[in-house]
């Protein structure tokens, strides 16, 4: 999957928190890798700092196992990495959806409606990697910040998958839909497929928390309402599941 150019206005570093940390190869990888991620410390086992490429600007700390453990969340598998970064500048939903539109890509969006739980975004933002998807997206104040359970979770997706915080949901969807997106709100209430709606056109799918699902404003912003095909056994889906099922009906559609 190609990175990203996110295009971000100069404003500076994000807001919603100063450094954090991520652990795992995975997450480690690819911060170390993203050029617009900055990285302000670097800790490791000797043997898997020596596997590493680093610049010399980035401070270095060897530590055992057990040290490193005492730097992240509670049984947190750190796989003998931990780095300290810079959240990432916020990116502007406009910016993002021009350069779709200049790029004339057909790539889905994701749209998360109070998903709050770290492990599920992450999960999410992989599933995004997976099948390519433009972007996610979510409201500000009912979103989780970037953390090491997120990126770990994300598999390094984090860094390749933009995501765009909105202050408005609702006025974010109506945007999206001035971009020429079909907006397909999942649900299980309804007797409509997610496959019947998928004609070839721009898809912008919504998915809401697992609580309470969809706000009922977000819903009224939505094209369409849908449903995955499971079977009447299951209630429902969580969340990062019905998101790569979706991602996946969209990219195989007409095939």
């Amino acid at each position: 999957m190609r990175q990203f150019s996110r295009h971000r206005r100069p404003t500076g570093q994000n807001t919603r928190g100063q450094a954090i940390r991520f652990w795992g190869r995975h997450a480690v990888l690819a911060a170390l890798a993203n050029p617009d991620r900055t990285v302000k410390r670097v800790w490791g086992t000797r043997e898997a700092l020596g596997q590493l490429d680093l610049p010399p600007v980035i401070p270095i700390s060897y530590a055992e196992v057990t040290d490193l453990a005492r730097l992240v969340a509670r049984d947190a598998p750190h796989q003998g990495l931990v780095i300290e970064v810079d959240p990432l500048d916020s990116i502007h939903l406009s910016d993002l959806l021009q350069e779709e539109v200049d790029a004339d890509s057909k790539r889905p969006l994701v749209i998360l409606d109070q998903v709050t739980d770290p492990h599920n975004i992450g999960a999410v933002l992989r599933s995004a990697a997976a099948f390519d998807a433009a972007a996610i997206i979510t409201q500000d104040r009912h979103s989780p910040p970037e953390s090491g359970v997120i990126a770990r979770s994300a598999s390094g997706a984090l860094e390749t998958v933009p995501w765009v915080r909105v202050v408005n949901l609702s006025r974010a969807l109506e945007e999206i839909a001035e971009a020429q997106y079909w907006r397909i709100g999942l649900m299980g209430d309804t007797e409509t497929t997610l496959g019947s709606t998928l004609d070839g056109s721009k898809v912008a799918l919504v998915l809401g928390s697992e609580g309470d699902g969809m706000r009922h404003n977000v819903m009224e912003h939505c094209d369409v309402l849908a449903k995955l095909p499971i079977s009447p056994r299951m209630e429902s889906l969580n969340i990062s599941n019905a998101a790569a099922i979706a991602l996946y009906a969209v990219a195989t559609a007409g095939q």
